[in-house]
């Protein structure tokens, strides 16, 4: 698979994007903990910067990114905008991965499943 295709981004948000890093959630930490350091055979960064957003978790080798959706996310507001930026992302052929903060605190396992399931289906 291995595109490593350059993705345009708000030079901007790299600020954002680091104090995210040292702010993450809950279900953020439990997630990333599980997939840092190649754990699942490729590498994961946190809060990547991609066009005018920043995603959660990202594997440039793959063009996987992995939302973690909390509470604001339920919003039928919030949930149409995650849907357009969404849709933005994909046009770069970028995958999405979303899983809930419930989902996640309440079975990590069943996530991290879910995520190799999707790599082996896809490299």
């Amino acid at each position: 698979m291995s595109k490593n295709k350059i993705i345009p981004y708000n030079p901007e948000l790299k600020k954002l994007a680091r104090n995210l890093r040292k702010n993450m959630t809950h279900a953020e930490v439990l997630l990333w903990q599980r997939i840092r350091r190649k754990r699942l055979g490729y590498q994961f960064h946190r809060q990547v910067p991609i066009l005018e957003f920043i995603v959660d978790f990202y594997c440039h080798e793959l063009m996987l990114a992995i939302e973690v959706d909390g509470g604001v996310h339920q919003h039928p507001q919030a949930s149409t905008e995650d849907l357009e930026r969404q849709q933005k992302i994909e046009s770069y052929d970028i995958h999405f991965l979303r899983f809930d903060n419930k989902e996640i605190k309440q079975d990590i396992d069943s996530v991290v499943q879910i995520i190799e399931n999707w790599i082996k289906l896809n490299t």
